[in-house]
């Protein structure tokens, strides 16, 4: 997923106008796990609002050119806290501190898992693959502890 910094001004002037940017991005690492998982894909709207509990694409703060895939967990001064949902990376604002706001990229709105390999490709796994193929991001298990839909996708 590449983007020029620049291009933010107008991602917003877009989204006002009612033209909003949707894109893919994908997970490459595991300080997701277990709401995302490496290889896994997100359907990501640029420029859109942020509210506590989304899962957000941003610029590391450290290194502007890598980005990265977090939960936005409350909104501090100066920015974003975000965290991974795999509490073993600390990948995440307990390294770098908050996140200024103008380096959150995208709002992630739906996971799309990679199909299986070519040697599992029954009629049973891709179903099985289908029914999990796409899942909403927005609730996860820290974002609503007393969420009747996150204590749901805790069970599975």
């Amino acid at each position: 997923m590449q983007e020029r910094v620049d291009e933010r001004g107008q991602e917003q002037d877009r989204e006002r106008r009612g033209l909003l940017r949707i894109g893919l991005a994908e997970v490459y690492n595991p300080s997701m796990v277990p709401t995302l998982n490496p290889g896994d894909q997100l359907v990501v709207q640029y420029g859109a609002t942020v509210r506590p509990g989304d899962v957000v694409v941003l610029r590391h703060p450290f290194r502007q050119d890598l980005l990265i895939v977090k939960r936005a967990v409350e909104r501090r001064a100066g920015g974003w806290w975000v965290r991974g949902d795999n509490p073993l990376v600390a990948n995440d604002s307990r390294e770098f501190g908050t996140v200024p706001e103008e380096l959150v990229v995208a709002r992630a709105w739906v996971r799309l898992r990679r199909p299986p390999g070519a040697g599992q490709r029954s009629a049973a796994s891709l179903l099985s693959w289908l029914v999990s193929a796409l899942r909403p991001v927005r609730v996860g298990p820290a974002a609503a502890a007393g969420s009747r839909f996150s204590r749901r996708l805790r069970a599975r």
